[in-house]
């Protein structure tokens, strides 16, 4: 079994290849990834996993040829019966060498994908349309594929993200872990915590939420944007501007990359994820309810799919500040019980839905249904 990304850096899909890898070597599958590397490859040694490293992120059409014969030699050379591709770029060289070598095909669709001017971008996404079966990470983006790129919806899958619950468990980190972040941002203590957790990017809305905090009118209370910037200083520098200009300077800080997520969730009292254009699963927002955490997010994507509304948090329209100022006020006014009683459901509601074990037994029975087709006759020039 070979799976395929850019490579092994950090986010959702790079831990995902990392957990079916782990489950592929513990089931007795020979486990195979191949990428261009990173500092996550070393944790496939660990599982029990083998990493190939090829430069599979490149999209230069002449890269992307010399990857396919790499990968057809691969292929031949270690008896591959299934490629798993993760991504657009290296999916063309491993769609390529599957129909080269006639063996079976499966994609995962990560996001919506830019469809750009003039129908190329949609070619070029849609190899992510390709396999013998198309794993899907939300309800949301299985009606995307359909819709947009016209899969029958017998050949997809809905397979949602699972997240480590023996690493976000509240129970396991530690008072000092939470003590020396607390210091780290010095976070005055009996102050209500707002966390807004994504890198910082336009759309992840850091905007709409220091708009809503000044609407909301309260200076008893923190506000941390946590992400790093990725080298976007001038939206760092909007940010840094907008909270001056909206006298917040003491109330929210941008604290830049955080190493010890379990943590800083435990220092929070509410997760905000205002995205204005819609996630395709949003790891935040499970990962928040995981660790005890009310989270409110926009209402759309896959939001209403991970988050009970009125029950593990609430759902507000994308970009509306009034909206998100009382969603934050309704959860200020809660007594201890009533957020009690939703950090309980939302641990219970993660649990029951959205584990790494779920994810890995999906997705390797998908695998055990693409092996019991037909293999596709092989195809010396795909069309």
């Amino acid at each position: 079994m070979l799976q395929i990304l850019p490579a092994l850096v950090t986010g959702g899909v790079e831990r995902g290849t990392i957990d079916v890898a782990a489950a592929l070597a513990e089931a007795g599958w020979t486990s195979l990834v191949a990428s261009e590397g990173g500092p996550m490859a070393r944790e496939l040694s660990r599982v029990g996993a083998e990493h190939i490293t090829l430069p599979l992120a490149s999209k230069n059409p002449m890269v992307i040829r010399r990857n396919t014969e790499a990968l057809v030699e691969l292929i031949e050379a270690r008896g591959i019966d299934l490629i798993h591709a993760r991504s657009r770029a290296p999916a063309w060289s491993a769609w390529a060498a599957a129909q080269r070598t006639g063996r079976h095909f499966v994609t995962t669709f990560h996001g919506t994908y830019n469809l750009g001017w003039f129908g190329f971008k949609q070619r070029y996404n849609s190899v992510m349309t390709r396999g013998e079966r198309v794993i899907a990470i939300s309800d949301f983006i299985a009606e995307h594929v359909w819709r947009i790129y016209g899969v029958e919806p017998d050949r997809i899958r809905v397979v949602p993200r699972g997240i480590d619950l023996s690493r976000f468990d509240p129970a396991r980190v530690s008072p000092e872990r939470i003590i020396q972040l607390a210091q780290k941002w010095r976070l005055p203590d009996g102050y209500p915590v707002i966390m807004l957790p994504g890198r910082l990017t336009r759309w992840k809305g850091q905007a709409v939420l220091i708009e809503a905090i000044a609407q909301l009118g309260r200076r008893n209370l923190r506000c941390l944007l946590v992400g790093s910037d990725q080298g976007r200083t001038g939206y760092r520098d909007f940010l840094v501007d907008l909270v001056k200009r909206r006298g917040l300077a003491d109330v929210v800080h941008l604290t830049g990359e955080c190493g010890d997520m379990p943590a800083a969730y435990m220092l929070t009292d509410v997760v905000v994820s205002a995205s204005t254009d819609p996630e395709a699963f949003g790891r935040v927002a499970v990962e928040g309810q995981a660790m005890g955490r009310p989270v409110i997010a926009t209402d759309h994507g896959a939001s209403p799919e991970t988050i009970l509304t009125g029950r593990t948090g609430w759902l507000t329209p994308p970009g509306d500040v009034a909206a998100l100022a009382e969603a934050l006020d309704r959860f200020l006014s809660l007594d201890a019980a009533g957020r009690a009683g939703m950090a309980g459901r939302g641990m219970a509601h993660v649990r029951a839905h959205f584990t790494k074990e779920t994810m890995c037994a999906r997705t390797l029975a998908i695998y055990d249904e693409v092996l019991r087709l037909p293999l596709p006759a092989p195809q010396p020039t795909p069309p």
